[in-house]
């Protein structure tokens, strides 16, 4: 039996099911104790719903102790009608938590389009009472799934303090400022615009360098509760332990992707700064070809080169400098010759896949995660809502 995902104190909370999801959870609130600082971010979709409208509101000044959050039912494009619902959820979630409603995150994700069942929700939140128990993050991170195929949790500790996350998402990802929905809580004593810095760097390095399908969500958030409870700790050791457990979840969902079989993971080096090691990197996993090509375990080169080649406006990067690389075998610019290409195509057969590129410009380096793509991808999102 798997161990218990670490709960940090003073955090309480409950799943359950509304009825959204067939005889699965489909909903969760968790909330602080205590006051707690938050840090978020979220998407920057013109076509973001009302729960991150609501929770930009509430997020503002810093201070949160909470997050409901519903599956299957985005509540996005539903007019004054999905605003007033996503209101009312807040209300009703953080009445049952004991906390301001201007203190409690609403988040939503799932079908665009619907409105929710309301009946349903408000029969199940009436019934709910104050003091939540103490919160069960593994049930909560099973609860927000949508065509995920298995819940994302990872903890770490930081000095006396426990630092937690939970993550969803498998498809429509390339997060814009956030990611698909990703909840951190932590008893850790930290002051709320270090935090907000931390959290921000951590995101930047994280989420933001993830994509599944190069398709931006409009419900997008993710943040980070911290409520003191255990003291202070060292920002670089927190910010260190915040990074390692984000890019547990980043990984989780890249392999996880809809109808995925391989991670892949690019490397750019060599460029003339991060910000366009990024680019490049991004546009290499983005790559359908790409995609394909690492599905097949053909170490096609020539397709990451096309990619490459994509981004007409980086004058600088030139063929002749340009390096690339299955895991540690080099097929560009040295001759691939037969043997060359079965090592490379020896590592493409495993479930994780590394491609590097290094353009010879200067130092700049970004890494960035992905998957490959399947004939499942199609079928998942060919019914996705049929």
């Amino acid at each position: 039996m798997s161990e218990q995902t670490p709960v940090p104190a003073g955090f309480r909370g409950l799943a359950g099911n509304i009825g959204i999801k067939d005889h699965h959870d489909d909903f969760f609130v968790v909330a602080s104790e205590v006051p707690a600082h938050v840090s978020a971010v979220f998407t920057r979709s013109r076509f973001a719903g009302p729960s991150v409208v609501r929770s930009r509101d509430a997020a503002a000044d810093g201070n949160v102790r909470g997050v409901v959050t519903l599956a299957r039912n985005a509540n996005v494009a539903t007019g004054t009608e999905g605003e007033a619902h996503a209101r009312e959820v807040q209300e009703l979630a953080a009445s049952a938590a004991g906390v301001p409603a201007d203190e409690m995150i609403v988040a939503s994700t799932g079908v665009i389009g619907r409105p929710y069942p309301m009946d349903r929700i408000r029969s199940t939140f009436h019934a709910l009472s104050s003091p939540l128990p103490a919160a069960d993050l593994d049930r909560s991170a099973a609860a927000m799934m949508t065509t995920d195929t298995r819940p994302k949790t990872a903890s770490a500790r930081v000095g006396g303090a426990t630092v937690t996350g939970i993550a969803k998402g498998v498809g429509m990802i390339e997060p814009d400022m956030a990611t698909m929905l990703a909840w951190f809580f932590t008893d850790a004593e930290i002051d709320r615009s270090v935090l907000d810095a931390v959290f921000r760097r951590v995101v930047d390095r994280t989420f933001n360098a993830l994509s599944i399908d190069s398709d931006t969500s409009t419900s997008d958030s993710a943040a980070i509760f911290a409520n003191g409870l255990a003291g202070p700790v060292g920002t670089d050791a927190f910010e260190e332990a915040l990074y390692g457990i984000a890019l547990q979840l980043v990984r989780m969902i890249a392999s996880d992707g809809e109808g995925a079989g391989k991670l892949i993971e690019v490397r750019a080096t060599g460029a003339r700064d991060d910000a366009q090691a990024k680019r490049v990197a991004k546009t290499v996993v983005n790559s359908p070809l790409v995609k394909t090509a690492v599905h097949g375990a053909d170490p096609n080169w020539g397709r990451v080169a096309m990619a490459v080649g994509k981004c007409s406006d980086e004058t600088d990067i030139h063929p002749e400098n340009v390096r690339i690389v299955f895991g540690d075998v080099e097929t560009y610019p040295e001759p691939s010759d037969e043997e060359t290409l079965r090592r490379a195509a020896e590592h493409m057969a495993g479930d994780e896949v590394v491609i590097g590129v290094d353009l010879g410009i200067a130092d700049g380096s970004f890494t960035v995660y992905g998957c490959d793509l399947t004939e499942g991808y199609i079928r998942i999102n060919a019914d996705y809502t049929t």
